[in-house]
């Protein structure tokens, strides 16, 4: 069997880790591998192991600065560009709604004020400067 074929026949079984690797959810697979060992990622509402193999229909949720849950429309063991990627699968209706939420959240919350916190490099050395001028 040559090259050429191998690459356009798609898996008939797929690690999870290398398909949330493939899918783009995370830039190594050792990143993968330890957010499915640290309990962020699920399939079918339960924790999985790196090892546990993904099928088409499979509900997936991964956690990390945001929880997306996805299903899996597509298997791939190859990682490629991203418009590739984003068809291995759907992110459910209720997982984009709470998406778009977290965004206006975020985009409503209140702003660091100027002079409010810790000083900035620019600040600490006006103050340092007052502070010397006045011996």
């Amino acid at each position: 069997m040559n090259n050429l074929q191998s690459e356009t026949t798609a898996p008939n079984r797929v690690r999870l880790d290398k398909w949330l690797w493939a899918a783009r959810f995370f830039k190594t697979r050792s990143l993968a591998v330890a957010a499915i060992d640290s309990g962020k990622v699920h399939v079918n509402g339960e924790r999985a192991k790196p090892a546990k193999e993904v099928r088409l229909g499979m509900q997936v949720t991964v956690r990390s600065h945001l929880e997306r849950t996805v299903v899996v429309r597509g298997l791939s063991d190859v990682r490629r560009g991203a418009p590739e990627a984003a068809l291995l699968y759907e992110e459910t209706p209720e997982s984009v709604a709470q998406r778009e939420q977290a965004a206006e959240q975020r985009r409503l919350a209140p702003q660091r004020e100027s002079g409010e916190g810790r000083p900035t490099k620019r600040d600490r050395r006006q103050i340092r400067r007052f502070v010397e001028s006045g011996d």
